[in-house]
Parts: C-alpha cells; sequence; structure tokens
C-alpha cells in the first residue's frame, strides 16, 4: 500500500512560471520574430564586475565554506539596518534583522511564525502565488482582498477592514507590486498598517522591487519613524533584484525582536543559515555598488517609459491598467476568452510569452502580467505591434 502524500501540498496550485513554460517547450522561433519572454522577472544583465570579482576572491577562503550564524553575518545585519534606517527614517539595529535564502523563504518563515493551520492571512487580489501557495500548504485560509480596478490595483484599506475575521493573523501587501507593478501610496500603506494595530495583527510588506521606485526624493513609507513599528510591521526584502543575484538567493526579515527570535528558530530548522558566499555578494553590494543600481534603476525607468508610449496607441485594444518596477498589468479585449486562452493565443501566433491574470487569483480574466523588465526599450514597439496583429489573428 502506498503512503499518503500531503493533502494541502497536493491541493496547493502547481508552479506558474514551470506551466507557462511549457507552453513553448520544443518550439524554434525565427530571427524576425523572435520570443519575447515576458513570463518570469529576473534581470536581463548580469551582476557588476566588482562585485563577482569580490565573490570569487572570498570563495578561496576556508570561512565562506562554513557557516554563519543562524540570523546571518553581524555585519550585513548591521549594514543593512543602517541602510534602512537611512532610507526610511527611524531607529532599528542588528537585533530586528534575519537575513534568509530570498525572499520567498523570508515570507514563509514570517508566516510560520505568526499562523499557524485554521488561522487566516489577507492576500490582496492579484496575490503574488507563491504567497498563495504557501498558505495553502500550511492549512491557512487565505482572504482574498478584491481587485481595485478603479485604483490602478492599489488595494482599499476600508475594504479590508470589512473582510477581517478574529482568525485573521496577518495582512499582506507588496509594493511595488507583483504581479501588477502598482506602486502603493505612502499614506495607504500607513492606513493598512494602523488597521492591522488596531485590531493587533501583523503586517507584512514585502519591498522586494523598493530599489526600482523612480521617486527617490523621500522613503516609500514612514512606518519605521513609529518607535513601535516592531509591534505591527514584518518587512520583507530581497538583494537578488538590486544587484541581480536572483541565483544566490539571499533575502531578509526586519522585525521586532520577538519575531526575529521566533524566524531564527524556524531558520536554524529549515537551512541553519544562509550560505554565507550569498551574503558576502550581498554585503558588497550595500558598500559598493549603488552607483550601479542606479544606471539598472534608469534603465528600467525608461523601459517602462517605452511601454507607455507603446501602450498610448489607440488602436492597440490592449489597455495598461499598471506598470513598475518590474511588472506591467494588462487588461486584454478577448470577452469571450479566458486569460489563460489569450495567453496561450499571444504564446502560440506571436511569440510572446506571458502570465494570464488568472494565475494571480480569482475575477482575473481579463487581465495578462508581461514583466516588461525583460524586453529593452526598443523592443516595445514590436510587443505592440504583435499585440495589436493579435486582435486580427
Amino acid at each position: 500500500m502506498t503512503f499518503a502524500l500531503n493533502a494541502d501540498v497536493l491541493g496547493a496550485i502547481e508552479p506558474p512560471i514551470a506551466e507557462s513554460q511549457t507552453w513553448i517547450a520544443g518550439r524554434t522561433f525565427p530571427a524576425e520574430k523572435p520570443l519575447l519572454d515576458l513570463s518570469q522577472a529576473v534581470p536581463s544583465y548580469p551582476p557588476a564586475k566588482e562585485l563577482t570579482d569580490h565573490v570569487a576572491e572570498r570563495a578561496a577562503h576556508f570561512e565562506t565554506a562554513q557557516y554563519s550564524v543562524i540570523r546571518g553575518l553581524p555585519e550585513l545585519r548591521q549594514d543593512l539596518a543602517s541602510h534602512v534606517a537611512h532610507r526610511y527614517g527611524g531607529s532599528l539595529g542588528p537585533e530586528h534583522v534575519l537575513i534568509s535564502a530570498g525572499c520567498n523563504q523570508a515570507f514563509c518563515m514570517a508566516i510560520l511564525a505568526i499562523a499557524r493551520a485554521g488561522d487566516a492571512v489577507m492576500l490582496p487580489v492579484p496575490y503574488y502565488f507563491n504567497h498563495q501557495m504557501w498558505l495553502e500548504m500550511q492549512g491557512i485560509d487565505p482572504i482574498h482582498l478584491p481587485f481595485r480596478f478603479d485604483r490602478a490595483g492599489v488595494p482599499d484599506p476600508e475594504q479590508a477592514r470589512t473582510m477581517l475575521t478574529e482568525k485573521t493573523k496577518a495582512i499582506v501587501l507588496v509594493s511595488p507590486n507583483n504581479p501588477t507593478g502598482a506602486v502603493y501610496p505612502p499614506e495607504v500603506i500607513e492606513q493598512f498598517r494602523d488597521l492591522a494595530a488596531e485590531k493587533g495583527i501583523a503586517l507584512i510588506l514585502d519591498e522586494t522591487y523598493r530599489d526600482f521606485l523612480e521617486d527617490e526624493d523621500g522613503p516609500p513609507h514612514r512606518l519605521f519613524q513609529d518607535e513601535k513599528w516592531g509591534e505591527t510591521l514584518i518587512q520583507l526584502y530581497s538583494f537578488s533584484k538590486t544587484f541581480s543575484l536572483t541565483g544566490y538567493r539571499v533575502g531578509s526579515v526586519i522585525a521586532g525582536p520577538k519575531t526575529i527570535d521566533a524566524v531564527t528558530k524556524i531558520m536554524d530548522t529549515i537551512q541553519i543559515c544562509t550560505p554565507r558566499i550569498s551574503q558576502y555578494a550581498a554585503l558588497y553590494g550595500l558598500r559598493h555598488v549603488w552607483p550601479w543600481v542606479a544606471e539598472k534603476r534608469a534603465m528600467l525607468k525608461g523601459r517602462k517609459e517605452a511601454l507607455e508610449a507603446a501602450f498610448r496607441s489607440n488602436d492597440l485594444g490592449y489597455e495598461l491598467v499598471s506598470a513598475g518596477a518590474y511588472f506591467s498589468y494588462v487588461r486584454h479585449p478577448f470577452e469571450d476568452l479566458t486569460a489563460k486562452q489569450v495567453a496561450r493565443k499571444v504564446a502560440d501566433e506571436q511569440n510572446i510569452l506571458c502570465l494570464p491574470g488568472s494565475f494571480f487569483g480569482p475575477d482575473q480574466e481579463r487581465f495578462l502580467r508581461l514583466a516588461f523588465a525583460n524586453a529593452t526599450a526598443e523592443e516595445m514597439p514590436e510587443l505592440a505591434k504583435r499585440l495589436r496583429a493579435s486582435l486580427a489573428a
């Protein structure tokens, strides 16, 4: 008799990126119409050479092959705390920081620290699908805060208030958002913090893409300026996109000391520590490569502006709902087709690989996610041309 597998794992949604790759498996693409792969957001450029040179040098040290302390290298935790304090204002130190093996792991550990099977966590729709998957695997009920087309994808705190239950342990926000690219205004983030504080629950704020915000005049929010921020806020971050280190798997959890203590137990059980080589890469990036990051931010801003210009064509048929950081969310014109059918259509006929809105939650059949960061500014007119052609195909 075969043993049974975990029903919560089996019942969770399948990895969407892997599914989308099957749509083009085995195909070849002509030079005059190459594949535009806008499915998964990954940096289209390598890390800064000075960073990889540093990593190569560190790899020669025996110390690099050993464990670090569970919470991460002390100097990395201190430097990240100082960086966040400078960027956002407020006061925090290394006791508020744990270095994780990527932001996905940071989210999983944060959820494990505050919720258990039968509890609930609020996810605004469209959600980042790995967040949904983890909740399903843990037997935690997701509360889906509906998508607000009228707010360009920015969730409504007052609507959230009406949907919270006694079982709710956290509200999750992602800004800049994956999948929509929407950037949540500071006052909206602060309203969600106030709501979470009032209800005695956590606000989990994933800011993986914060270093691609175009406005550098002020902080993305002012939550850290509240001396009691650690009673409500859990901030998640990834070095992966900022320094083009996706395969290194290095991120962070920033929270109150008691939360960090709980996450430390989880980290020790799951992984012991984040690999030292990845931590050294992140530390070098924090200390030395911000001019390089600024160049990449400007490049991505140019890609976003080129995308917006392409969508201003009044005969395109597709509507750009929001765009920012790496992502854009698009309303397609096919009322009689599902989002997946449209995504397959543009993949099959126009050699555009993107993700259907249905991968990101309920009531998203009229939307597609395009990871515009994967395309150059010069390719945006070609993208628009192919989308327009899909209307007639």
